[in-house]
């Protein structure tokens, strides 16, 4: 039977997501954080089919291949500008990999390329178009099933991003990020910029990165009053605040600033994720899921939430059977003690 398609999917209800790879396999010892280019893609590529892996369990329905900053400029930034096409192009046979085991999509992936200056916008333009042409030329040779172009700080980039999706023929979804207090960087209210990118064509549009729950679910809000067709939202999982609306923005205390490195005083818990997964759902979100900071043990709760028994779910916690938390601790201490005594 054919894999069903991510606008069908959506039409039959809430599609689950999971990014944050490049955070969590910053984690594990495998991207250096600073450029945080992908090169686990070729030089380890069994760590990231393991964690495309982890997720496909947790509950995840798309595999994104790892071309997150694996553009030209980027990749020339590491000495790796040499490995550009098979990077690319091994991102996605790893993620449809993986896919294959389960039932679950590929999505391409571009982002932010730090390259889009709306000041030489025709410039930049043609720099950034470039970019993307070649990566998503590689993609969809390789067979991605839609595209996700997130991390927009610009909707004049979101939009260049979108173009080239739509010429390939392929579903889009673009999510916005930006750490200005509530517009993007080219100064559209993150709604009014969202509304642009659907009447271009965007299939899916929301927000990614950037805010926590507590500070993008009121943005999400607006959004879902707003534009009719499929939303998506993808928080970090970490205690934003209105005073401190973005990851970028927290504090740790008697250390500075806490992005990117020092941010684990302020990881969400797994149930804080399935209470923002419930409560996304409530909302109307149509594409729910998680970004930097992300790992499967988020994915699985928020499955769960979403009324979903999953492969991990063999293994979800049962705290009734901890010798400490359990209900027959005295019972337990009654049989096991007297064989230990003198």
């Amino acid at each position: 039977m054919p894999v069903k398609g991510i606008l069908e999917r959506l039409q039959q209800g809430v599609v689950l997501g999971a990014e944050g790879y490049v955070f969590e396999l910053e984690r594990r010892g495998y991207i250096k954080a600073g450029p945080y280019v992908p090169e686990v893609v070729l030089d380890s590529p069994d760590a990231l089919k393991e964690l495309h892996r982890e997720f496909l369990r947790a509950g995840a329905e798309v595999m994104v291949a790892l071309t997150y900053y694996a553009h030209r400029d980027k990749l020339k930034t590491v000495g790796r500008e040499g490995d550009l096409e098979r990077l690319n192009r091994q991102a996605v046979r790893l993620a449809r990999e993986v896919a294959a085991e389960g039932d679950a999509l590929v999505a391409g992936n571009i982002c932010n390329t730090w390259a889009y200056d709306p000041k030489d916008k025709t410039a930049s333009s043609r720099v950034v178009r470039a970019m993307y042409a070649e990566q998503l030329g590689w993609a969809a040779e390789e067979g991605v099933d839609f595209v996700i172009a997130e991390t927009n700080d610009y909707l004049g980039e979101a939009l260049i991003g979108l173009e080239v999706i739509k010429d390939l023929g392929l579903p889009a979804m673009v999510t916005l990020a930006s750490t200005h207090p509530g517009e993007t960087w080219d100064g559209y209210d993150y709604v009014e910029a969202c509304q642009i990118l659907a009447e271009h064509g965007a299939d899916i549009v929301g927000l990614n990165c950037d805010r926590g729950p507590a500070t993008m679910v009121p943005i999400i809000e607006r959004l879902r009053a707003t534009v009719p067709g499929y939303i998506a939202a993808q928080p970090v999982p970490y205690r934003t605040t209105p005073a401190t609306p973005t990851f970028e923005t927290l504090r740790a205390d008697g250390s500075g600033r806490a992005f990117p490195l020092a941010l684990e005083p302020f990881l969400c818990t797994r149930f804080d994720m399935a209470d923002f997964a419930r409560q996304a759902k409530g909302l109307g979100v149509n594409y729910i899921g998680i970004c930097c900071g992300g790992s499967p043990h988020y994915v699985r709760a928020m499955a769960e939430a979403l009324g979903r028994t999953v492969p991990a779910s063999r293994y979800s916690p049962a705290m009734e059977l901890h010798p400490m938390l359990g209900g027959q601790v005295e019972e337990k201490e009654a049989a096991f003690l007297p064989d230990w005594k003198d």
